[in-house]
């Protein structure tokens, strides 16, 4: 008994490792290079200007990391749907942050980028908190644009 917990146990650790590593993959959105163009056109990557909202004393719960995980890979891929989605404490009130990630396509729109917007809206309505939008985004993705205007709402119709 105590050597199947054992092997459960590193089963779990494993599993644990494998996930960490996904999420630290995903979190370099379009990858090292187009992080370092954003720096060099003096500007803040995604994550850096969430960091730079979020109170200091506050934890951020990042929703929907996987969005997007092995979706468009015809087109270079797009991790977490190209959008950072956390909630975190502003000014002492917790609030919806939704943040383009212009290293991702240059911040454009896939299909799933709608997606995880319309559910940020969602859980700002739900938990009645505020949402914020840090925007920097090339507009749709024209290979899918004709997949973003029959979405909740019409919510494609913004472009």
């Amino acid at each position: 008994m105590e050597l199947e917990k054992e092997k459960n146990k590193d089963s779990m650790k494993m599993a644990w490792a494998n996930i960490e590593s996904k999420f630290r993959k995903i979190k370099l959105g379009g990858g090292k290079s187009r992080l370092e163009k954003i720096k060099s056109q003096g500007k803040l990557t995604a994550r850096e200007r969430v960091k730079k909202l979020v109170d200091d004393s506050s934890k951020i719960y990042e929703i929907g990391i996987l969005a997007g995980e092995e979706m468009y890979k015809e087109y270079g891929g797009c991790p977490s749907a190209g959008v950072i989605v956390v909630i975190g404490k502003v000014s002492g009130r917790y609030c919806v942050i939704v943040a383009n990630d212009p290293s991702v396509k240059a911040g454009a729109w896939f299909p799933m980028t709608t997606k995880k917007n319309l559910r940020a809206q969602e859980l700002a309505i739900e938990n009645r908190i505020p949402i914020i939008y840090l925007v920097d985004s090339a507009g749709i993705f024209l290979p899918l644009q004709e997949e973003l205007f029959a979405d909740k709402e019409n919510f494609g119709r913004i472009f």
